[in-house]
């Protein structure tokens, strides 16, 4: 594939997550949350490209977020750890891989997003941490495991969209 290939499916990645995120706006952002996005997470299980349009999208929509710049720092950088690890699941040629690869976004965004939203809306306590890392994870199951997963199934079997993401 050509870089302007690479380019246009990476800005339609972006652009998705960031317009999906800032349109669910009021489920997106806060203590309680679906970002609906995050099912989007799944596809670095395919192509390393995808990563980096996961990372512009995430900024772009954290720029939208109540939280303010430190949503933007620590959002994103949430966002490309997992999609990196979801990247490396891919990579295991195990039958079960799929099946692990949102765990991620799910894990690394309610231990850093619970973090940010307990120290921002809260004292900071362990017992605020806990209660927000187990809401923003429990929304990031339902976004990447009840969409994300099936998405992923999806694709999995569609050889074309296959093709067209990993960029070959």
């Amino acid at each position: 594939m050509n870089k302007v290939h690479k380019l246009v499916i990476t800005a339609l990645i972006a652009a998705v997550y960031a317009a999906v995120t800032i349109f669910l706006a009021p489920i997106s952002y806060g203590m309680i949350q679906v970002r609906v996005s995050e099912a989007l997470t799944i596809l670095p299980f395919f192509s390393p490209y995808s990563i980096v349009g996961l990372f512009l999208g995430c900024v772009i929509s954290n720029l939208y977020s109540p939280i303010g710049p430190l949503d933007i720092i620590v959002g994103s950088l949430a966002t490309i750890i997992s999609a990196v690890i979801t990247y490396f699941i891919g990579k295991i040629k195990i039958k079960f891989a799929r099946y692990i690869a949102p765990l991620p976004a799910v894990i690394i965004n309610g231990i850093f997003i619970g973090a940010l939203i307990s120290n921002v809306f809260s004292n900071g306590n362990f017992a605020s941490f806990f209660s927000s890392a187990l809401w923003v994870g429990i929304g990031e199951a339902v976004a990447c495991y009840v969409l994300g997963l099936p998405l992923l199934i999806f694709i999995d079997k569609k050889e074309s969209i296959k093709k067209i993401i990993q960029m070959k």
